[in-house]
């Protein structure tokens, strides 16, 4: 074909916009989507029976016959729990609103800081809002053709990490141009990460005292998870391990164990609230307490653990209490998280 010819057809000007053709950027950013589970809009019944119904309907979460568990959950669950969830919310809801929320934003600004302008960090929460698929869209406007999806679940669960892929897949179906996709799913291992968290546990030491035992409380899920070939237990057991090995830890200063239980069957053990109301009995009463499977304090941290089992322990005999926050936006933990972005872009 002669030259003209080529010339011809390639300099075609159809009628498109740029925003969604990245060919139309001379460089486009990487996309990053920060990923956490999600919180209600607001502390009342009304929203936590929205913000539950998707929570709870998701076949992930819940692995039961779908046509028995939606008449649980219709007709029992979903009549009582949003009013007893909403007052637990009441009392750590913030000014800014959600505890979650709030540190999740924090977290997306001070990592997009810490990453550049070469990258556009993005935020989108499994249930409830801002959604994944309205962070995976705002990256899409902006024409990206790469995006590092990351979970901010330390250790894989399918749950957790697992729902969140289906979220993020269930979006990217209705995309024609599909942009290269990276999907973090696990840092329990990654060195920054478990130094910022043996630093959290070595600062509270410092100042406070080695308490008689430390516990790392995890979310717990069903045992039969574990037994389906679920990875979680053995995450958590691992971060607990390299967590101790950092701080120098013998074997007698600290439990993992697990919290938040719900419904009737077995899940993993031991359980957190148990642990604590035995442990006077054996003579130990100073302990110290954080839960590495939350990236940012929330209701399950605030309250339940800094709360609600801080009196299961005192009741049971026990004299000194304290809870290590979770991570949220401190700089070795941004550091920790911007760097796994940028090894895996």
């Amino acid at each position: 074909m002669a030259k003209s010819s080529i010339n011809k057809y390639t300099a075609l000007n159809y009628d498109v916009d740029p925003v969604f053709h990245a060919a139309g950027k001379p460089d486009p950013k990487i996309g990053v989507l920060l990923a956490n589970l999600g919180t209600p809009d607001a502390p009342t019944t009304s929203a936590l029976r929205r913000y539950l119904r998707e929570f709870l309907s998701d076949p992930r979460v819940i692995e039961i016959p779908r046509l028995a568990w939606m008449f649980i959950l219709h007709g029992i669950i979903l009549r009582v729990r949003p009013k007893k969830s909403a007052k637990l919310y009441q009392s750590v809801w913030t000014s800014e609103g959600s505890p979650l929320l709030v540190i999740s934003k924090q977290q997306q600004q001070a990592i997009q800081e810490q990453l550049g302008s070469g990258y556009s960090v993005k935020l989108g929460m499994r249930y409830g809002n801002p959604s994944i698929a309205s962070g995976l869209r705002e990256l899409q406007k902006e024409g990206v053709r790469k995006i590092i999806v990351l979970p901010l679940y330390p250790q894989y669960a399918a749950p957790t990490t697992g729902s969140s892929f289906d979220a993020v897949t269930k979006e990217l179906t209705r995309w024609r141009w599909v942009p290269e996709m990276h999907f973090i799913n696990n840092y329990c291992d990654e060195p920054l990460y478990v130094e910022a968290l043996a630093n959290s546990v070595r600062e509270y030491i410092e100042k406070n005292g080695k308490p008689q035992k430390i516990i790392f409380s995890y979310h717990g899920t069903p045992k039969r998870n574990l037994e389906l070939g679920d990875p979680y237990y053995c995450l958590c057991i691992k971060t607990t391990r390299l967590a101790a090995e950092k701080l120098g830890l013998d074997k007698n200063d600290y439990i993992a164990s697990f919290q938040s239980r719900f419904g009737y069957a077995e899940w993993l053990k031991p359980y957190t609230d148990e642990t604590l109301k035995n442990l006077p009995a054996e003579g130990i009463k100073n302990i110290a307490i954080l839960s590495p499977a939350f990236s940012a304090d929330c209701l399950e941290t605030l309250e339940e653990l800094a709360v609600e089992n801080r009196h299961t322990f005192m009741e049971a005999g026990g004299e000194s209490y304290h809870y290590i926050a979770a991570l949220n936006d401190r700089p070795d933990h941004i550091m920790a998280l911007a760097e796994l972005i940028k090894a895996k872009s």
